[in-house]
């Protein structure tokens, strides 16, 4: 053992020795190093509370104050409700009628009648018109409109687009390399089914209104000879065009019509296909009942297609040219289309 170790001292008599305190209350610390203490829950929640309704107000959506968005899909919405009231009339002037008849002679009594219902100087515009021009034009500002609200919220070429292409897309590969033009094609809001057939039968309504209520007013001055024999003289005349036009007319609009309809009322599956896209879990049940209804809502769109093409091209489209001055005037206005 150590020598060193039996010869240990007292701690008072080390070099460092002990000091002995009087107890004493502990002074209170400089007011330059107090920190507040956190919020309590309470408070944090109606911040957040706040904090939510000062974004709501910003374009596109709900809380105290609507923004564009709202106001924009409401007249997309309710401007479609008085379409029908037009094309269930026009349908059956031009398919079912026909179609009972078998003679277009019999049937222009009917169409010529029922025109005092929509194409008077009131009616035309507020029943045909107005809900058109609103329902297709508020459909593109709506776009814009998202377009406009994806910059504020993600930007243009910044990290921010990634969770916007995830949301799109549902892909989570952080490789993927942005560029100018692949941002730019991403910040619009994705085009749908029915979004695309709207454009489409925006296309083939514009031609159809202009060849049969644009061009006789412009050339005649009147369009009260144009009828079902008209449409037939223009089939026995471009058979190739005219089918074309009015297949893709009856087929596009068909569809547009029933699957928009199923939209509003909260019937389409989605918007973008039968499964949807996404990375979301659907179970099977789900994914089953949905793929019922897009199928049964395409089954729909080719009954209404059916229905209206079995008059409309089964019979008026072959009727046949029409003779004498009243076909001399049919040849004129035809002569005026650049594409005949």
């Amino acid at each position: 053992m150590d020598s060193r170790s039996l010869r240990s001292k007292a701690s008072e008599e080390t070099l460092i020795s002990l000091l002995h305190l009087d107890p004493s209350p502990i002074e209170t610390p400089p007011a330059d190093t107090d920190k507040e203490l956190p919020p309590l829950p309470e408070d944090t929640l109606e911040d957040s509370v706040s904090s939510l309704k000062s974004t709501s107000s910003a374009p596109g959506l709900s809380g105290s104050g609507h923004g564009t968005i709202f106001y924009l899909t409401r007249i997309q919405k309710f401007s479609s409700y008085l379409v029908p009231i037009f094309t269930s009339i026009h349908l059956a002037n031009t398919s079912i009628i026909p179609l009972v008849a078998r003679s277009i002679v019999a049937s222009e009594t009917y169409l010529l009648q029922s025109r005092e219902i929509y194409q008077t100087t009131l009616t035309e515009p507020l029943l045909v018109a107005l809900p058109i021009v609103a329902h297709i034009a508020s459909g593109i500002a709506l776009r814009f409109a998202r377009r406009s609200q994806n910059l504020q919220r993600y930007g243009g070429n910044t990290p921010g687009m990634y969770a916007l292409y995830r949301a799109q897309t549902g892909k989570t590969s952080r490789t993927t390399t942005y560029n100018s033009t692949g941002s730019a094609a991403r910040i619009w809001p994705p085009l749908s089914y029915i979004s695309a057939s709207g454009y489409a039968f925006a296309v083939f309504l514009a031609a159809h209104v202009g060849v049969n209520r644009a061009l006789p007013l412009q050339v005649e001055g009147d369009s009260s000879n144009i009828g079902l024999a008209f449409v037939a003289h223009g089939f026995a005349r471009h058979p190739t065009l005219s089918w074309l036009a009015y297949t893709g007319l009856l087929l596009v609009g068909c569809g547009h019509m029933v699957w928009g309809a199923a939209k509003w009322l909260g019937y389409a599956p989605t918007a973008t296909g039968r499964s949807g896209s996404g990375s979301k879990v659907i179970d099977k049940k789900t994914t089953q009942r949905r793929r019922r209804i897009w199928w049964g809502l395409h089954a729909a769109t080719l009954g209404a297609f059916a229905v209206w093409a079995a008059g409309g091209l089964g019979i008026v489209a072959r009727e046949g040219l029409t003779t004498g001055w009243v076909g001399k005037l049919y040849d004129n206005l035809f002569d005026k289309i650049p594409l005949c």
